[in-house]
């Protein structure tokens, strides 16, 4: 027990001393300062804009910007899409794949272009090396950049700074930020054992005299990218519990650590732009404060393990079903929150088997996402809240409402509301649906309150483009294909172009001078309120879900049935 709490709190002081370093690291970048990298990356800036026709101190308008990001999306996502469908047409395919099902490449299409990365197939029998590189792996760059870019472009707009120009944004994001990181990150897992290889399936034979086949590939690099962007998909099916792409200790202490780095240092990154670290650190310490909580009660969940079964063996283990026996209990359980607070979605065990604490904090993060939540969007969810709480104290004590010296308006309200209700209906509605058949459309293997949060977590992971899933569905239909499609770019595009809009508004308001009735949001009683109000919007808006779900199953399991 106590060198799994060890284990936990290691890993969370290592990255609390990476954040304010990474963190300044990034301001720097969407500063325009000078960096470590300049001598590198700036020809080779200038040659992709020059080649792509972008001005560099151009800047965009907010409707320029979205439009920017839309079209630059839409083309990737096409190319994507024809790149699997012909892949078996296509080189790097030395396994002689064919074309998935339409319904399937769409949604896989769609998943990776939304920095998703949810998975209905299986990496290593269905996409061929050159897929996985050139379509999946491209996106897992570019989907991340463009949620840093988006991120970043809130920030910039909430401290009365011009929205930027997303090429650049983008551009930035992938070859100072991205890139570096992962080329390094991935020649640390190659030294740890992580192959990199484009060599085709290896066969040998068993000592019974049978042929075994081991798939493998280039799995170095798009492990790194996998996490380090948030993205989450694996190259193989078991995904971060596959010994290819975590095969010790020391490979998954480097993979959560770049699953929290970028979500958690981009609030620092808004001190900087703000000239206000006290706030950033009050957030970092409010986000992190209920994140360790979340950690502790997956951890004890998993640590007293399964009633019903240590009763009927007389004795107390942890919960080790779906777990690899490498990482244990503790390592699952902090992956498990991780994972679903940084929106990446990776896997080192299987969630099903998860303890119902464990899925309680899961789906409590993927309803919230602010802890950390997704790349460089999650910063911005986090500020959303905040304008929230901005808003109903000054109700509360009869004062306009401000934040950042800049007035909430009718117009801000309005598309604040836009975002936070964004995301309820597209989890909610589709998952009633789907648990209103639950043979033809949804496929449900576990019946009652676990079929329950199986349903709502694949929907509520869709819609805050994460891509974990409690595994059982038979979720390679038409309908988990198509219905999860609307609704990860739902959870993707709507939120985003309402924040964009959002960013603009605020940063063309007039800064009020503070007076002793203003509302300082660098205080700890203001940020106290404000995860007050978090959480208690979070429950009213969800407590259903999780008390069908993983509040019933634990109550059950701890009656004895």
């Amino acid at each position: 027990m106590g060198q799994g709490f060890l284990q936990i709190v290691l890993t969370l002081c290592i990255v609390i001393t990476i954040t304010p370093r990474l963190g300044g690291y990034i301001a720097r970048v969407f500063l325009g300062e000078s960096t470590i990298l300049d001598p590198i990356m700036n020809p080779i800036e200038k040659i992709i804009y020059l080649i792509g026709g972008v001005a560099k101190e151009e800047e965009m308008t907010v409707w320029q910007y979205i439009r920017a990001l839309i079209s630059s999306n839409l083309i990737m996502g096409i190319s994507v899409y024809l790149i699997i469908a012909f892949q078996g047409m296509l080189p790097g395919n030395p396994n002689n794949l064919g074309m998935p099902t339409w319904d399937l490449v769409l949604h896989t299409t769609v998943s990776f272009l939304t920095n998703t990365d949810q998975q209905h197939y299986i990496g290593e029998t269905t996409l061929s090396y050159f897929s996985q590189i050139a379509a999946l792996g491209f996106l897992m760059f570019t989907s991340a950049g463009t949620g840093l870019a988006v991120g970043i472009a809130f920030i910039r707009g909430l401290t009365g700074r011009k929205l930027g120009n997303f090429y650049v944004d983008i551009t930035s994001a992938i070859t100072r930020i991205l890139l570096p990181l992962s080329v390094i990150g991935a020649i640390a897992l190659i030294a740890l054992g992580v192959p990199q290889t484009l060599q085709g399936t290896l066969v040998i034979q068993s000592l019974e005299g049978v042929n075994q086949y081991i798939a493998r590939g280039p799995i170095a690099g798009f492990e790194m990218i996998k996490l380090l962007g948030n993205n989450g998909g694996g190259f193989f099916a078991a995904n971060s519990a596959h010994p290819f792409e975590n095969p010790n200790g020391a490979t998954n202490l480097i993979e959560i650590i770049a699953m929290m780095a970028i979500p958690a240092s981009l609030i620092y990154t808004y001190g900087v732009f703000a000239n206000n670290r006290k706030q950033s650190w009050l957030l970092f310490w409010m986000v992190f404060i209920i994140f360790a909580i979340l950690i502790w009660i997956a951890a004890m969940g998993e640590l007293q393990g399964n009633p019903i079964i240590n009763q009927a063996l007389n004795t107390s283990l942890p919960n080790l079903e779906g777990k690899e026996v490498r990482f244990g209990w503790a390592e699952t359980a902090l992956w498990a929150v991780t994972t679903t607070a940084t929106m990446s979605g990776a896997v080192n065990g299987m969630y099903d088997s998860l303890m119902p604490q464990g899925i309680f904090s899961g789906l409590f993060n993927l309803f919230v996402q602010i802890i950390w939540g997704g790349q460089g969007t999650g910063t911005a969810y986090l500020f959303i809240y905040l304008m929230v709480t901005v808003f109903v104290t000054g109700l509360m004590v009869g004062r306009t409402p401000e934040i950042f010296g800049r007035k909430i308006e009718q117009r801000e309200i309005f598309l604040v509301s836009i975002i936070l209700l964004t995301h309820p209906i597209i989890v909610l509605v589709p998952s009633a649906i789907a648990l209103a058949y639950p043979i033809s459309l949804s496929g449900i293997s576990n019946p009652g309150f676990h079929g329950i949060s199986q349903v709502a977590y694949e929907y509520a992971s869709a819609a805050a483009n994460n891509g974990s899933g409690l595994e059982g569905l038979k979720d390679n239909t038409v309908w988990w294909n198509l219905s999860t499609s609307f609704t990860i770019l739902a959870g993707r595009y709507v939120p985003i172009i309402a924040m964009l809009l959002l960013a603009d508004s605020m940063s063309g308001k007039i800064t009020v001078p503070q007076t002793r009735g203003t509302l300082k949001t660098d205080s700890l009683l203001f940020t106290v309120v404000a995860a007050s109000i978090t959480i208690v919007l979070a429950f009213l808006t969800f407590f259903p879900v999780l008390a069908l779900g993983p509040i019933a199953e634990g109550f059950k399991l701890a009656s004895g049935n």
